[in-house]
């Protein structure tokens, strides 16, 4: 009813599960870290649990994409309420060793699935069983399980099982006839909702897909937060009402009133989640209120600046979105040369009144206030000398070389390569912000694909890791690993589980799994961590002025 009104090709928050609308939480790219580690350690036996329409399904999910055919061979169980004999036909069935119409006896499934199990092994491929909803499963089933996981070479498990579930599944495995099970699953992990920060980059994720023409406010989103206690699911069903509600509004923003008839509509149909009851009020508004604080700043979206290609290495880096940082205190004015006025939409005029040189130092210094950096001033600036200039300051460069979808999942400030037609110098702005599929003023006809990121190397770690580094150095890494929810041992040395931890990380970030720590992967770890300040890119509604 309301796609046609605001533009949508796709309705936003369907409640149907669609690949395209995938966001990945903090929380979510830590659940699948957990769940990649215990699957490449071997480990047997991995929990998955959480709450109603928090994502699990979308964690499963990404992390059967992330398990490639010739690495692995995976089956996925939805209905685990079946008789044990029931349990493992389905198993075999799954992967391929029973057919419906053979009638066999349990023991021969078994002895199937053994010679299976020992086929893969024995050509290297990972042998992972996700079953789904196991809350649900009976103490005979979880035995037939346990079974199974016994299937093992003398130095290694066959199969790695993930169980997931309802937080039920939890008290499920603390009854006293399943602990032995229970003792085997020394990987878990709950999935918490999202927060307030995560909320809002969810909805507008989604409505970005979409491609639509309306945005939420940030006391719209609260409301959303709210009602829905950061679970996806209901995230989607409070904005579904809320766009029916601005539909008959004719209104192009939801603002928190409009939200909050929607919603008041959709809890006249149902029960309340537990924020929205009495009891939880005072969390409820303290939560909120924390969480929106970083939105009452505001930051520049774009201004105009130059930087000259010094390095060639094509950088394309995956999904980090981690919790906003705090916007930084700004360098005294005194520091700063006259910096140019916002050029708005004549931005390319703009730009072709000032040399390639200059601009340079005016792109560093419009990102150098959100790094906490001092500007380059005009006397002596010297563009060869720019990439040594920026170590007293503390900061490091990126190539990249993609397209702009690429370059806002590394969500970073970075500074644009521009081509002009009939212009040879090259021209460049600093990017600090989009709105939608565009730049903010929109420079993509001219974007040359290539971009410039600084970024801070806060504990001055080497620029690249290797298995087999040794020292301080390598302690503090396995640390910062361990600081995003991976299980790894203390130690200095960059061993072969340091590795796989590193392959997990990657996988879980969408970066290349190739076990290296280099500039990429070193960035998206401290973005993956809350006590690290990294700069985002600002995300613009469509109802804002950029001029």
């Amino acid at each position: 009813m309301y796609s046609d009104f605001y533009g949508f090709q796709d309705r936003p928050f369907n409640l149907t599960p669609d690949p395209r609308f995938i966001f990945l939480s903090r929380n979510h790219r830590e659940a699948i870290a957990h769940l990649l580690y215990g699957i490449n350690n071997h480990v047997g036996f991995i929990s998955l649990t959480g709450e109603v329409g928090s994502g699990k399904t979308t964690v499963l999910r990404t992390l059967l994409s992330h398990l490639e055919s010739d690495q692995y061979r995976t089956a996925l169980v939805f209905n685990p309420s079946l008789s044990p004999s029931g349990l493992l036909r389905s198993i075999g069935r799954e992967f391929g060793i029973v057919s419906d119409l053979e009638d066999e006896a349990d023991n021969d499934i078994l002895d199937k699935l053994n010679r299976f199990l020992i086929r893969e092994n024995a050509q290297k491929r990972t042998v992972v069983l996700v079953i789904d909803e196991a809350q649900n499963l009976g103490a005979k089933v979880l035995e037939q399980i346990r079974l199974i996981s016994n299937l093992e070479t003398n130095s290694d498990k066959l199969i790695q099982i993930i169980l997931a579930g309802q937080p039920e599944l939890l008290d499920l495995l603390k009854k006293r006839n399943l602990r032995q099970l229970s003792q085997r699953i020394t990987v878990r992990y709950h999935l918490k909702p999202l927060d307030f920060n995560d909320t809002k980059a969810y909805i507008d994720h989604r409505l970005e897909v979409s491609q639509g023409r309306v945005s939420f406010s940030s006391r719209a989103v609260a409301k959303v937060y709210r009602y829905s206690g950061g679970l996806p699911r209901l995230i989607n069903a409070a904005c579904d009402r809320a766009l029916l509600a601005g539909y008959t509004r004719e209104a192009g923003e939801i603002t928190g009133r409009i939200a909050a008839v929607g919603i008041r509509d959709l809890a006249k149909q149902g029960s309340r989640p537990a924020l929205m009851r009495p009891a939880f009020y005072p969390l409820a508004v303290l939560l909120i209120f924390l969480a929106a604080a970083p939105f009452v700043l505001d930051m520049t979206a774009l201004s105009s600046a130059v930087l000259d290609p010094f390095y060639k290495e094509a950088v394309v880096v995956g999904p980090p979105a981690a919790a906003p940082a705090a916007v930084p205190a700004a360098i005294p004015e005194q520091q700063v040369k006259a910096a140019p006025a916002e050029p708005g939409r004549d931005t390319r005029s703009w730009l072709e009144q000032i040399s390639e040189n200059e601009s340079l130092r005016r792109a560093f210094n419009e990102l150098a206030p959100l790094w906490k950096a001092e500007p380059i001033p005009e006397e002596g600036f010297d563009p060869e000398g720019f990439v040594p200039s920026l170590k007293p300051r503390g900061l490091n460069l990126i190539s990249f070389s993609g397209d702009l979808d690429s370059l806002k999942k590394i969500d970073c400030p970075a500074i644009l390569e521009l081509a002009f037609p009939g212009k040879e110098e090259k021209r460049y702005a600093a990017l600090i912000g989009v709105r939608g599929d565009k730049m903010v003023p929109d420079l993509k006809e001219y974007w040359t694909g290539q971009a410039y990121i600084p970024w801070k190397n806060f504990l001055q770690l080497p620029e690249r890791f290797y298995p087999g580094s040794r020292g301080k150095e390598t302690r503090l890494l396995k640390q910062l690993l361990r600081e995003t929810g991976i299980h790894l041992a203390q130690g200095d040395t960059y061993d072969k589980d340091t590795q796989a931890a590193v392959k997990i990380f990657q996988a879980a970030y969408g970066l290349e799994m190739d076990g290296i720590v280099g500039n990429r992967t070193m960035l998206v770890l401290y973005r993956s961590i809350d006590r690290f300040e990294i700069p985002r890119l600002k995300r613009i509604d469509n109802h804002e002025p950029h001029s």
